[in-house]
């Protein structure tokens, strides 16, 4: 077994629930996410360049994972729909599940549909800083952005996300996670 192989396999192994989840958080659809995975696992190891450990692999792989998903927003935004995908969406959107009784779990399902509907770059800000835990500078330095514009999409993406889902507090100096949902738990 050569080394990519070995790299690879160490990595889907011990690694590939968080980065599946990590994709899982960015699309909120096990096949998007599934996709993502696999299609950031080829990116890096179609070459079978010498990656270093562990991880160093896994953040490779977390990164091209956060560009493919961007890369498929942009991409999306610059189709053009056709007027029965409008009509299935409002249908689908009509149709809404059995409410849970849990008021935790119903504010989870809120700020989750509230992410999922941010625009790409707004959405992967969010994770990376409020749901990893990363500081402005390590999210622009994950995403390739400056500071100012990573602040400015956070900016955005908060406005919105407050906006929709009133119970949430994006207080940065919160001790045990700087995203919490007043009136249940994280």
């Amino acid at each position: 077994m050569s080394a990519w192989s070995r790299a690879l396999d160490e990595l889907v192994r011990e690694r590939g629930s968080a980065l599946f989840g990590y994709a899982y958080v960015l699309t909120g659809d096990v096949a998007d996410a599934d996709d993502l995975v696999q299609d950031a696992l080829v990116r890096t190891f179609r070459s079978r360049h010498r990656l270093l450990g562990l991880d160093a692999t896994h953040a490779y792989v977390k990164r091209a994972i956060t560009t493919a998903f961007v890369d498929r927003g942009r991409r999306a935004a610059a189709r053009p729909r056709r007027a029965d995908a409008d009509l299935a969406d409002a249908a689908v959107a009509a149709v809404s599940p059995a409410p849970d009784h849990a008021p935790a779990v119903a504010a989870h399902a809120d700020l989750h549909a509230a992410i999922l509907a941010l625009p790409p770059r707004e959405r992967a800000c969010i994770v990376l800083r409020y749901l990893e835990d990363l500081p402005v500078a390590g999210v622009a330095a994950e995403l390739g952005l400056a500071v100012g514009t990573v602040k400015r999409y956070l900016s955005d993406a908060v406005a919105t996300l407050r906006a929709t889902c009133a119970d949430i507090d994006f207080d940065a100096t919160h001790e045990s996670s700087p995203l919490t949902i007043t009136g249940g738990t994280r």
